[in-house]
């Protein structure tokens, strides 16, 4: 053997042996790959969906009212003259804010004050017809009493004169007196009927006096009743005159804040009630209470009633504790445009903390309770998008994603609309993401 073969042969052994080695190794990955690849048992642990009964709840949002608001406007023509208030003034009351110049209402009510005066001239000579005429009628009744005594006298006269008369007739029938004595007592008989007649003329005429009398007193009567109706008439125009005057002054219709001014003085103010761009003069909000206005859509609002609690979060005070209140009232319709009722919840605001149009998040717990699906929180998932699935664990301990529709979150539970019924199992809280049809081992 020469010393290539020597060398040769055990080259050719290392070479075999490199060749053998790689092989095994090659087939011992494949094998471990192969081993790998066998699905492995996950346990997991497993909860059930249960049906609860859950107070309904309906998160809305919420804006904050002024409990009154006025838009002030005036209702005379004229120049500002003098202004009492700016904004952010607390005014009481009937306070005055503004106060218009109104000459030609001053003026107005100057000449219907001389009016006034002339009717009430009027009425004080109509008093004193009246007067006069009551006279007049006293003295024609004192007349017809006169006319009337009268009467007696001649009327006793004449009965005498009368009886006279037929005595001296029946004597002269006899021969006993002379036919010249019955004449003259003839004479003194018609006499007496004379004076009779002329006393029952001047009765006749002081009954007419009477009657005449009490006509002129009812006429003048009249003309104080027509006088003092006039003087009425005028009164009130005088009266409708100092109402327009008032209105030139701008007054606060309850207390509040002054929260919108919108004259300075020197402005003309039309009795349209504009200035210029059509702003009110000023606005006034009582802000020591408030109403808070939620919109409740159609779903829920037939379930909203006085008394619900509320529990309103504004983002001003994000730090501090949800206010609790209850609902006031309901408008009790819907908007149309909307689909929403309006309910009101009121708040006191006595350290004037919240401002009218801030912005929050109310929630109402609804006045009916219902039985729904639930699961702890931590057996829901959310993809990258932010949607809820759960992981249904089956009969044959396979998984199965079903993606569902959440409705309340009380932090621990969460109701569950959709993608699951009561008793079925899903997967607990597991870091692990399964896949469907994988199977795994409940605890």
């Amino acid at each position: 053997m020469n010393v290539v073969q020597k060398i040769a042969k055990p080259a050719a052994v290392c070479l075999f042996g490199a060749f053998w080695l790689l092989a095994i190794g090659c087939t011992s990955e494949h094998a471990v790959v192969e081993k790998s690849a066998e699905p492995r048992v996950v346990p997991v642990k497993t909860v059930a969906v249960t049906a609860t009964e859950v107070q309904r709840t309906t998160r809305q949002p919420a804006t904050v009212h002024a409990y009154y608001r006025a838009e002030l406007r005036a209702k005379a023509s004229g120049f500002v003259k003098t202004l009492y208030a700016d904004i952010g003034d607390y005014v009481e009351a009937g306070a005055k804010l503004a106060e218009v110049d109104v000459p030609d209402l001053i003026k107005q009510r100057q000449s219907v004050e001389k009016q006034v005066l002339r009717l009430e001239a009027e009425e004080r000579r109509s008093r004193a017809g009246i007067q006069l005429a009551e006279a007049q009628v006293r003295s024609a009744n004192a007349m017809f009493s006169e006319a009337k005594s009268q009467m007696a006298s001649v009327e006793a006269s004449l009965a005498g004169s009368q009886a006279e008369f037929d005595r001296t007739e029946d004597l002269v029938q006899r021969g006993s007196l002379q036919n010249r004595m019955l004449d003259e007592a003839r004479m003194k008989r018609d006499t007496e009927s004379a004076r009779k007649e002329a006393v029952t003329s001047s009765i006749n005429s002081a009954e007419a006096d009477v009657a005449v009398a009490e006509a002129h007193l009812e006429s003048a009567r009249a003309h104080l009743d027509a006088a003092e109706a006039e003087t009425e008439t005028i009164r009130s125009q005088l009266e409708e005159v100092d109402v327009q005057i008032a209105y030139a002054t701008i007054q606060a219709p309850f207390a509040g804040i002054v929260t919108a001014r919108n004259i300075e003085p020197g402005d003309l103010v039309r009795q349209s009630n504009e200035v210029g761009n059509g702003k009110p003069l000023f606005v006034i909000s009582q802000v020591d209470k408030l109403r808070v206005r939620i919109p409740v859509p159609e779903s829920d609002a037939p379930l909203v009633s006085p008394g619900d609690e509320v529990t309103l979060t504004f983002p001003s005070f994000a730090s501090e504790a949800p206010l609790v209140a209850v609902i006031t009232r309901r408008s009790g319709s819907l908007d149309p445009s909307t689909r929403t009722m309006l309910v009101e919840v009121e708040l006191e605001n006595k350290d004037g903390k919240l401002l009218p149009g801030m912005f929050g998040q109310a929630s109402i717990n609804l006045s009916t309770k219902i039985a729904a699906n639930t699961l702890p929180s931590q057996a829901i998932r959310f993809d990258e998008h932010g949607n809820g699935y759960v992981y249904i664990v089956g009969d044959d301990d396979t998984v199965l994603r079903s993606d569902v529709t959440m409705g309340a979150d009380n932090g621990k539970s969460i109701e569950v609309l959709s993608g699951v019924h009561s008793g079925q199992r899903v997967v607990g809280s597991h870091l692990k993401r399964f896949t469907d049809g994988q199977k795994v081992k409940p605890l």
